[in-house]
């Protein structure tokens, strides 16, 4: 006897999804692990940058390019990485940026002056731009229901925990074998991947989509503007023309940008978004919490390196307890989130922040550096 799916009684298997494949979750610690060393990369390189600025004879601007080239070609084309992945398949895609990103960390770690060092950054940054967009389309596409939130609940726990690790790993590379192999690390892992996602990440038929390279352009020109003109700043003041030309370029550009954005038949973003105050505030957001983690790494670390004498590697288990703080800071939010809402989530998390920054404001050359240090940070 059989029955009908219309007549037949709607159960718990009819309204969620099945359990997601295991290899599935197997495809999803690769991609994971993608995702861990492309966050790892922004502050693998704070702990290195003393040893690097002296063997290849670095300035202090230089030094601040080597952390920006690779954040800003990251950030400035991940639109476009989203968009190819639409248009040549996310798998494609992934695996496209992945061997970018790992032949740039040869390039890097081979690098014997500034020129390559930079060049090798940009490439990093344009491979993670590839990547991210994808692995994430990947991990939104494959799970459903309540599985979805626990990989993307993984998802978020690793740009945390990664930032932190990364100047741990920087700091035992760097006073190991050297500065070369914070670079060197991510080519035994990327070749792995190469060869291992291939077998559980399923390839999916592209989508039609256009390309707005032009629009793609002028953000990220833009963007590396606008930096070169703060960067200046501390060099050469406010009122220098230094200053000024690279700021008033950078309005220049995000102007022509929302005009192409707006003329576009195929936008790389709709600026009609930023019309709508949570996505304007969730943007706010997180332009200043990437921020003050990323300036804070830095900082920190010269601070301890320069005026506080550790070595690297000491350097780095300082900030141990703060790759530990943070994993518990990403697993409370993703529960805080669904439990009381997004929005007193985020207030209370600026707070605890801001609160963290006030002992980081009173840092000294005596003292104990842990006290000093360690309680802002976590």
């Amino acid at each position: 006897m059989t029955h009908s799916a219309a007549g037949a009684p709607r159960t718990a298997e009819h309204d969620h999804h099945p359990p997601a494949d295991p290899r599935l979750w197997a495809a999803l610690a690769l991609i994971c692990l993608a995702q861990f060393m492309l966050i790892l990369d922004v502050t693998v390189v704070n702990v290195a940058l003393p040893d690097m600025a002296a063997d290849l004879d670095l300035g202090r601007e230089a030094l601040t390019w080597v952390v920006t080239a690779y954040t800003l070609c990251f950030g400035g084309l991940m639109l476009l990485g989203g968009r190819l992945a639409d248009a040549l398949g996310a798998r494609r895609t992934l695996l496209a940026g992945l061997a970018l990103f790992t032949a740039a960390s040869l390039v890097t770690g081979l690098a014997g002056n500034a020129p390559m060092l930079l060049g090798g950054r940009i490439g990093h940054g344009v491979g993670a731009a590839l990547l991210s967009p994808a692995a994430l389309s990947i991990v939104t596409t494959t799970f459903h229901g309540t599985e979805r939130n626990k990989a993307l609940g993984v998802w978020a726990a690793i740009g945390g925990t990664g930032s932190a690790a990364g100047v741990l790993l920087g700091g035992a590379l760097t006073d190991g074998p050297g500065w070369q192999w914070v670079f060197y690390i991510n080519v035994p892992v990327g070749l792995l991947l190469l060869v291992a996602l291939p077998a559980f990440v399923p390839a999916r038929a592209p989508q039609p989509a256009r390309l707005d390279i032009p629009g793609a352009l002028l953000v990220t020109a833009g963007t590396a503007a606008l930096i070169y003109g703060l960067v200046e700043a501390g060099d050469t003041g406010w009122a220098d023309a230094s200053t000024l030309l690279p700021l008033a370029g950078a309005a220049v550009a995000y102007a022509a940008f929302a005009a192409v954005e707006r003329a576009g038949r195929a936008p790389l973003m709709d600026l009609r978004m930023f019309t709508r105050r949570p996505v304007l505030a969730g943007a706010f957001l997180m332009l200043i919490a990437t921020a003050l983690l990323i300036a804070f790494f830095f900082l920190g670390s010269v601070y301890l390196q320069h005026i506080r004498g550790f070595s690297p590697l000491r350097t780095g288990l300082v900030f141990l307890p703060v790759a530990v703080a943070t994993g518990i800071g990403a697993h409370l939010g993703s529960r805080l989130v669904g439990r009381i809402g997004s929005r007193p989530t985020a207030v209370t998390g600026m707070a605890v922040a801001a609160a963290g920054t006030i002992p980081l404001t009173r840092l000294s050359e005596t003292g104990s550096a842990y006290a000093g240090i360690l309680p802002g940070f976590v």
